[in-house]
């Protein structure tokens, strides 16, 4: 066995604010005798402005956020995925970016998120990710003491196959940091992340965005931790905070045997 933490959020635009409240939140899922710790997507930045982001947004190495999370993971011996960064890679191109660190505080992977989040769920709410951010194209993952993690970031959650492929990869376990909208969150956020963990026999852990933001976007919260049955295991609301539970590696493989899906297409 061991223990997982989801931390929720709810991050504006100023970096040092998010890595404050990261911090407090990383430190009391160690006080729970965390031994993994996940946050959101766009821990460090909320935002979509890209004008904005090009001006303060860093290369991976220079990242104040992540400086940060990587001397908490070297100091309190923890792995700790950045739920996702937004990554200046060049002059004019941004990633969204997923970053494993393990516990001595290296940075052992990393994703960029595939599939941009461009909808228009009414008029007055609309997203286009691709004209901020520029998609990834390879699907990561990456072993854990415990098993195998699958990466993946909020929107890749509607594309099934990608998990497939996680899944007949090794995959214990998958990572869906996210940043759901309040509309659609309401809608499909638990059947999505149930229905990944079923026809995969993962484990999915799902940290998230929850609340109100600077900019009156609005997030639907309810991190969660699913076993590889369909059953949430626990479950925040919509205010900040950490969840944290214990984890049966040996179960993804049991279940697997006892229902072979994954050997068939």
């Amino acid at each position: 066995m061991f223990r997982v933490s989801c931390i929720q959020l709810k991050s504006n635009n100023n970096i040092f604010q998010n890595l404050k409240k990261t911090k407090k939140l990383i430190s009391k899922a160690v006080k729970q005798k965390s031994d993994f710790i996940l946050t959101p997507e766009i821990s460090s930045l909320f935002s979509l402005e890209k004008k904005e982001l090009l001006k303060i947004c860093k290369s991976m190495k220079e990242d104040i956020y992540l400086k940060g999370i990587k001397k908490l993971a070297k100091r309190y011996k923890k792995w700790i995925l950045v739920g996702s960064l937004i990554i200046k890679v060049s002059k004019n191109k941004l990633v969204n970016r997923s970053v494993l660190v393990d516990k001595t505080g290296k940075i052992k992977t990393y994703y960029d998120k595939i599939h941009m989040y461009d909808v228009a769920l009414s008029k007055k709410e609309k997203y286009f990710e691709s004209k901020t951010f520029c998609a990834g194209k390879k699907i990561k993952s990456s072993n854990l003491p415990w098993g195998k993690l699958g990466l993946s970031i909020c929107y890749d959650l509607r594309f099934p196959n990608m998990y497939r492929k996680l899944s007949q990869a090794g995959c214990d376990y998958i990572s869906i940091p996210s940043a759901f909208t309040e509309t659609t969150g309401k809608k499909h956020w638990h059947t999505l992340l149930k229905a990944r963990a079923i026809e995969n026999f993962c484990y999915v852990f799902a940290p998230a965005q929850g609340g109100t933001h600077y900019n009156g976007r609005k997030t639907f919260g309810h991190s969660m931790i699913v076993s590889p049955d369909g059953k949430i295991l626990k479950e925040l609301k919509k205010s900040e905070g950490v969840l944290t539970v214990s984890i049966d590696p040996k179960l993804p493989k049991k279940l697997r045997s006892i229902i072979p899906s994954l050997n068939t297409d």
